[in-house]
Order: structure tokens, then sequence, then C-alpha cells
């Protein structure tokens, strides 16, 4: 099967771009990593080849990076369907399968199971808000905006699912269309700003369409195409992972974290942030050695501390 992966950044977000395209080639991705964005190429980047319509980087004698930048005024969470389809139809029409990685997780299987995986059915994991029953009144209220805009829903989930990762087999495509349509259906009722992913107005208003996450969840019961999932685990939302992990928030991101300060404050090392700075120099060289070192250093030191300080459960 041949695959490739995209993700989106803007800003410090490079950081992840470059440690998440390492811990993929790291367990056997080979291929395309597509990457949209906004603002300037990564520090990291050291010489591109311009070709039409991308830039070429490349990461290891098989594998490259593929930068295409982006003039869109949508925010990017909310491009993300966008860019998906942009790729299968103007740039890699001959792949089977396409992934979505957010820049904010670090890969910790083999690429193997994730091919595996997508040749089941669209692959998935569960959110950290993960049982939302169909009779949910959130769930109802996305159904209901969906049938107000002449959309059957097709089947009933239980669970919510994070937008952060998606698997695509070609013969799902459409769903991809389906979630770009339903949010822009969303900014022209007025329930959503395709500018501002999480505003909290459309979090706490009637039909609570909430970033770019509840208009997947509701393509998902739009249409019939066979899913695989896995749980919360699946992004070590819960202990017990063992496929990627994702730091969202409220956690700082492991770029921006101050280690032993954090530590000071009750909150010890996440394993996003060991995968991250274990990640961080090959094969792209996102930081130099003395700063990994440094890092290295201080996880250490902060687990030693978050064995004594814990911050006090709300």
């Amino acid at each position: 099967m041949l695959t490739a992966i995209c993700t989106l950044f803007e800003k410090d977000y490079h950081y992840g771009v470059g440690v998440l395209a390492n811990s993929l080639y790291s367990y056997g991705f080979r291929g395309v990593f597509w990457v949209g964005y906004r603002g300037n190429l990564p520090s990291w980047v050291k010489s591109v080849k311009e070709e039409k319509g991308y830039q070429e980087f490349p990461v290891a004698e098989d594998c490259v990076m593929r930068f295409v930048k982006l003039t869109t005024p949508k925010h990017l969470g909310f491009y993300k369907p966008d860019f998906m389809h942009e790729l299968w139809e103007n740039h890699c029409p001959e792949v089977d399968a396409l992934f979505y990685f957010d820049p904010d997780i670090v890969n910790k299987c083999s690429w193997d199971f994730y091919q595996r995986w997508v040749s089941q059915g669209i692959a998935l994991c569960g959110d950290s808000w993960y049982l939302v029953p169909a009779n949910h009144p959130r769930r109802l209220a996305w159904k209901e905006f969906a049938q107000k805009n002449g959309q059957e829903c097709k089947r009933e989930l239980d669970y919510h699912y994070n937008s952060g990762f998606v698997g695509v087999h070609k013969s799902c495509k459409s769903i991809l269309s389906l979630w770009q349509k339903l949010e822009e259906i969303g900014e022209m009722t007025g329930n959503s700003n395709l500018q501002d992913l999480y505003s909290q107005k459309t979090f706490e208003c009637y039909p609570y369409l909430y970033g770019d996450q509840t208009y997947l969840n509701l393509a998902l019961m739009l249409t019939t195409y066979p899913l695989s999932t896995v749980g919360p685990d699946g992004m070590d939302f819960v202990p017990g992972g063992t496929i990627m992990s994702h730091a969202t928030v409220p956690n700082v991101k492991p770029w921006r974290k101050q280690l032993i300060m954090s530590a000071l404050n009750g909150g010890s090392p996440t394993v996003t942030d060991k995968l991250f700075w274990r990640h961080a120099q090959t094969p792209i060289q996102v930081y130099s050695d003395a700063l990994v070192l440094s890092k290295q250093i201080a996880l250490r030191i902060g687990s030693a501390m978050g064995r004594f300080m814990r911050r006090p459960v709300m």
C-alpha cells in the first residue's frame, strides 16, 4: 500500500513537526511527509529544492518532507480536511491512504501498524472526552444541525474521536469533502467562525459545534464508511498507550515547557515530554546537542522531583 503523511503548522509548532517526523521515521515510515505551513520554513530546514507547488527537504535517503505554503485565512485546525483533499487532488493522487497528524503528536509504534490499521476502516483515536452516547444532548444537537441543513444521520455513535489524527483510505476519501462542507455550513449559519478554532461561544451555545473535532464526529455520523478505532489510550490520554502521545490542552507543549519549574509547581514531566526529547535529533536535528542534553538532565531532575511533589487535585 502506498501511503503518505501530512500535517499543518505555523509559528513555533515547527518544533513539533520535526520531532513528529523523526519519531515516525524511527519506527519505519519511508516516503513523503507533506507539511502545510503559514509564515516561514522551520529553522532546522537547511536547504530545499524548489518544485511546482512545494519545496522539498530531504529527511533521509528514502524519506522527504514537502512544504506547501498556505494562504488560507482559516485557522489551520479547520483546514485539515481542505489540506488532505488538496493533496489527494493536486499533489499525490497516487497514494492509497493518507494520514494526518497534529504537530504536537509523537509516534510510538511501527509504521506497519498504521498501514494495516487504515486498511480496516477510517483510523481514529478516542478523545479524552470519550464516552458521548448517541442520546447525549450535545450529540443530538449536532444531529439536529445536520438535519436542518439537509444532511441525513446514517448511524448512531457512542464514542467521540480526536481530530488530531485521522487515517483515510482512498475508498473513503469523500469523508473529507463532507467534513469540509459541514464546517462551511457552520460558518454560513453563524455557528462557527473558521478563523477562531475554539471560540467559547461555540462551546456554550447550541448546537455546540466546538472546533473542527465536532464536525469530524458529525461527518462520521452521516456516513457508513467502516471505522477502525482505538480508545483514548491511543493518544496517551489514559495510561497504557502504545500508539502515539498527544500534548493537548491543558498540557504545555513540550518545546515550550520549563521542565524543572513545572516540576516545582507539581507538574512532573509527561510521557509526551520524554518522547519529544528522545526524538529531537535524528534524522532531523531539530535542536543542538547541548540543548538536548540539558533537557534530558532536566527530565531526570523533574521526574525525581515529581515523586515527592504533586499538584493538588481540584
